[in-house]
């Protein structure tokens, strides 16, 4: 298992960060620590190259998403994808972190010529080189940008994006709120609290020693996405609840967990750089966010009542075995198909469509946000 001491692979990541909490007086946020594990140019667990998507702990991958997992997901995405290229008068899709670029691939495929040009805006030059490879056979059509336009018009879809972005930690220790943040110890890190003016965004009876997250980047991202969609629509797939889910007072140990070589465990300090770190995405925040700066939400529902809206069921009818088994892990409750959400959004749009997304016409959530 590989260490954050001297020589490890982690061990130059491990160094940058200490010399950051050196610099900020011996503790840093944990949203700054995560920022830096995670996307640190080279050293960080997106911005190096590795495999991190795939089906199998063999590939050298550390867990898997729903477009490795069955391409009827990308499929069942672009039905609809195309009503709201219709709907909102676009030709382009966006896409946020486009990991290995499996679903880019499996969209551009099934919309066809429907989709003009697909606009993917990856931070991490590791991944972009493997999604050139991934969608070398449509490379006229694919353009790569580092940074959010100042207007774009489109469809946006971001698959598990929401909960890579870092988040604050905090602490309740029975009588005030602390945050947590990281510091120093040997050649590795521990927590360490300090106190601060930060709440949770949603009231609860807490529990002494509850420790939870807040999402301030994730939000951010939303309003300015807002602020900048002139004409289009989003739609965001990822694993969460509502505030009054995620805020439960038994959820005393919050949603912050790691993946690597598919296996979980819930140590972010240990072995930085070298496996990934999450957290699940409060909805009810993300939907707000919208809403706030000019979005109109669409639905909200889970994973599975929406690949089953957008006609899944229909696909696998009289599929191979193996594509089936694969394709109702995208469903199960207990697999992917009730922990993982889907919201959408919409701006300027065709009334009909923002009325009748297929993907929400069964099992919509929105009252529970």
């Amino acid at each position: 298992m590989p260490t954050n001491e001297s020589g490890s692979v982690s061990a130059p990541l491990a160094a940058l960060v200490r010399r950051a909490i050196e610099r900020d007086g011996g503790w840093l946020p944990f949203d700054r620590f995560m920022a830096m594990a995670l996307y640190a140019p080279g050293l960080g667990y997106y911005a190096r190259d590795s495999r991190q998507f795939g089906l199998l702990p063999a590939s050298g991958s550390d867990f898997v998403t729903a477009p490795e997992l069955s391409p009827l997901f990308g499929r069942a995405l672009a039905r609809q994808v195309a009503q709201a290229l219709d709907g909102c008068g676009a030709a382009e899709v966006w896409e946020f972190g486009a990991g290995s670029g499996a679903l880019a691939k499996q969209l551009i495929e099934a919309l066809g010529a429907r989709l003009q040009r697909y606009r993917i805006v990856e931070v991490s030059g590791a991944l972009r080189a493997r999604q050139r490879e991934t969608l070398a056979a449509h490379a006229a059509r694919v353009e790569w940008l580092d940074a959010l336009p100042q207007r774009l018009d489109g469809v946006v879809v971001g698959n598990e994006v929401l909960d890579a972005m870092p988040v604050q930690l905090l602490h309740f220790d029975g009588q005030r709120w602390l945050e947590r943040g990281v510091s120093a110890a040997g050649e590795g890190f521990a927590w360490a609290d300090r106190p601060t003016h930060l709440r949770p965004p949603h009231e609860a009876a807490f529990v002494p020693g509850t420790v939870t997250e807040i999402h301030p980047q994730a939000l951010a991202f939303v309003s300015t996405l807002a602020e900048r969609l002139g004409r289009g629509a989003a739609f965001f797939v990822d694993y969460g609840f509502p505030a009054h889910e995620y805020y439960l007072p038994q959820r005393r140990g919050g949603t912050l967990m790691c993946h690597r070589a598919h296996r979980a465990d819930t140590d972010p300090l240990a072995d930085v750089g070298e496996k990934d770190i999450t957290a699940h995405v409060d909805f009810t925040g993300i939907a707000l966010a919208g809403q706030a700066a000019g979005l109109d939400v669409l639905g909200y529902t889970t994973q599975a009542r929406f690949l089953m809206n957008c006609g899944l069921l229909q696909d696998l009818a009289g599929a191979p075995v193996p594509v089936i088994a694969h394709a109702q892990k995208l469903l199960n409750e207990h697999e992917m198909g009730e922990l993982f959400k889907v919201i959408g959004f919409a701006k300027g749009c065709d009334v009909a469509f923002a009325a009748a997304p297929i993907g929400f016409a069964a099992g919509d959530r929105t009252h529970t946000l």
